[in-house]
């Protein structure tokens, strides 16, 4: 009868032991203990970034994002590290934060944000053209990722704008060069970056001279043909443009003269049609 009973506690126990040690009670237990955790740092993150404490932030938005990786809210927690470390101009850190998004979220939803905010990282950081290019060509390569990839969000709009004015400081460059190289008399360097922007950034402020100098090189060392033809090009283009003038009177060198004349007849006359006009106001 003993051992019966002894049986019986022993199997009881064995149920109660059982039981007590179910994993899924556990593991329960400690997801909404995880959950707390995250949505806690979470909070705590939200609210030092509206206190201005964006540093402090972004270290907690990391946190939020660690705790649990496979949470809904884990890629939101990284972006808002990203744009907390980018609020305070940290872009070092915004890029590295942007970079490991792309690595670990490749097929989240919001990648066209994660692209133009990369962009925009390195767009701010162009400071001089002439000395670092490197913040330059990293912006206008995720700039044109997004139009390729996103090219009817709200990013694309101003992706295209920020291109055409990455263009222009590109074309600069090469303008100063080309300028600087042609003032030393070496004709082939000279060369080199007036057409770098003939074929590749002609819808910049800079073609027109481009062309321009291209005519002066050419005419200078004795390549007539290849000047004309750079003058016909920028007559044909820019016909009414002061660069046209100049490369013209080249190959004419009474032109400046007469046009002094007919500048010289023009004030002659327009000064009196506006001194008959305001007469007239009189």
């Amino acid at each position: 009868m003993f051992k019966l009973n002894i049986l019986i506690l022993f199997i009881f126990l064995s149920l109660l032991s059982s039981c007590s040690k179910e994993p899924v009670n556990k593991s329960i237990i400690k997801e909404k203990s995880l959950e707390l955790q995250v949505q806690e740092a979470y909070e705590e993150a939200m609210k030092a970034f509206n206190d201005g404490d964006v540093l402090y932030a972004a270290k907690k938005f990391n946190e939020a994002e660690m705790l649990f990786p496979q949470a809904v809210s884990a890629p939101q927690s990284a972006l808002m590290a990203a744009y907390s470390y980018y609020v305070q101009d940290y872009y070092g850190d915004a890029i590295a934060e942007l970079s490991r998004f792309l690595k670990v979220y490749p097929t989240h939803k919001d990648l066209g944000y994660v692209y133009y905010l990369l962009a925009i990282c390195y767009y701010e950081q162009i400071v001089d053209e002439k000395k670092d290019l490197q913040s330059i060509v990293n912006a206008k390569k995720n700039f044109n990722i997004i139009l390729k990839n996103y090219p009817n969000t709200e990013y694309a709009i101003d992706a295209e704008f920020k291109i055409d004015l990455i263009d222009d400081i590109l074309a600069a460059k090469e303008m100063y060069l080309g300028r600087y190289y042609f003032d030393k008399k070496k004709w082939i360097p000279a060369i080199n970056r007036f057409r770098e922007i003939i074929d590749n950034y002609d819808t910049t402020i800079y073609a027109e001279e481009a062309l321009h100098r291209l005519v002066e090189v050419h005419y200078t060392i004795g390549l007539i043909d290849e000047a004309e033809k750079y003058a016909q090009l920028l007559g044909y283009n820019y016909q009414s443009s002061d660069w046209y003038e100049k490369s013209y009177s080249l190959f004419d060198k009474t032109y400046e003269k007469r046009k002094k004349e007919r500048l010289k007849t023009y004030k002659k006359k327009g000064g009196g049609l506006i001194k008959k006009f305001k007469t007239l106001l009189e």
